[in-house]
């Protein structure tokens, strides 16, 4: 499937979704749309990641130079990357939870 068809199908989703009531009504669309969404979320936190991260080893030798202010960026991008990780794991969880919910 093409990302095009991918954003088409999601969007004609939202709208059938936005027009009834079955996200409150049917549990197996409301697991659906959710794991859709923390499946997004995962993806969105994992660039994020992988730009910090960069971000990161680009300032890594200016640091090692002594410069206080890449030190400083560093420790936060650090910080900022494992809250990352945190929420990753918790979205995890969800999305194995909304898995096991979809299996029965």
């Amino acid at each position: 499937m093409t990302d095009m068809e991918k954003k088409v199908m999601v969007r004609l989703c939202a709208k059938i979704v936005a027009e009834t009531d079955l996200y409150e009504t049917d549990k197996e669309v409301q697991n659906l749309i959710d794991w859709v969404c923390v499946s997004e979320q995962i993806k969105i936190n994992n660039n994020t990641i992988r730009n910090l991260t960069g971000e990161y080893k680009q300032i890594e030798p200016e640091c090692r130079e002594g410069v206080r202010e890449r030190l400083e960026r560093m420790k936060e991008l650090c910080k900022e990357r494992n809250n990352l990780y945190e929420k990753q794991n918790n979205l995890k969880g969800q999305k194995w939870k909304i898995e096991k919910s979809l299996e029965r």
